[in-house]
């Protein structure tokens, strides 16, 4: 059993260091088995079932997760939070929703910043964010987990850095068709979306919606500054690939890769 798993994990090393964007799929992964050996998974025993388990998923949301109240206001340990709280999901959709817009747009990304310079990107960009969100509600007790102000970010990233990109997306009010638009459609809508969500989104628990626009912004404002004066960057691939070239789907509306305010 040892020798099968050393030689899963070799092979799966190999792979990584094989592939052009080794850190998206780093990212997925590392989010992916913190996630299942989780409560919010229900895969682990040991958090128990009904009130106990929800308990616990109260208990490790509030230790992981941001807190804007204890944030601004508690031990100073609590400001690694905007970080452990970026690989914390409250839920399999929050989760799946989240990775799928990783794997779509991060590994071009990548491809384009290269394995460093994204992955401090990624982390330092989602901070940001929601400490951005926690700053514009300081005295919240609501937890706050989940990747999507840093994948906000990739989004920003890829707008600036790759325009034409073809994105296949399902729109609900064309009865979900399968249909391509270039980045500087797609993106600015999901953005726009948003906006008019924060604008419409009551109080309490939910999604928060500043948090992706704030590392939307970071995203394309950190791609702005780093490439416009490179005559390399690339503007006009002809569709949004993941790792391994082949088109993804990637539904634009409702909201995606949503930020969860986890109070179970």
């Amino acid at each position: 059993m040892i020798g099968n798993w050393n030689t899963t994990a070799a092979r799966t090393l190999r792979s990584l260091r094989g592939t052009s964007a080794p850190m998206t799929y780093t990212l997925i992964a590392v989010c992916c088995l913190i996630f299942v050996l989780g409560p919010a998974s229900g895969f682990t025993p040991s958090y128990g079932t009904g009130e106990a388990l929800a308990t616990a998923q109260r208990a490790y949301f509030r230790h992981w997760g941001v807190v804007p109240a204890d944030l601004f206001d508690g031990p100073a340990r609590k400001a690694l939070t905007p970080a452990t709280a970026l690989f914390i999901h409250g839920s399999w959709v929050h989760l799946l929703g989240n990775m799928l817009f990783l794997f779509v747009f991060g590994a071009m990304t990548e491809e384009r910043m290269g394995r460093v310079e994204f992955t401090l990107f990624y982390v330092g960009c989602g901070y940001l964010a929601l400490l951005g969100y926690a700053a514009a509600n300081a005295t919240s007790q609501q937890s706050l987990v989940g990747a999507s102000g840093a994948i906000s970010a990739v989004l920003g990233a890829f707008l600036y850095l790759f325009p034409s990109a073809r994105v296949t997306s399902l729109l609900p009010f064309l009865f979900f068709l399968p249909l391509r638009f270039p980045a500087w459609v797609v993106l600015p809508f999901w953005a726009a979306l948003q906006w008019l969500a924060l604008n419409q989104a009551p109080s309490g628990p939910g999604v928060a919606y500043l948090a992706h626009l704030v590392g939307f912004g970071l995203g394309f404002g950190y791609a702005w500054v780093r490439y416009r004066k490179k005559k390399g960057a690339s503007r006009g691939l002809g569709r949004a690939v993941a790792g391994d070239g082949r088109a993804t789907k990637v539904k634009v509306a409702p909201a995606p890769a949503p930020e969860g305010e986890n109070q179970p």
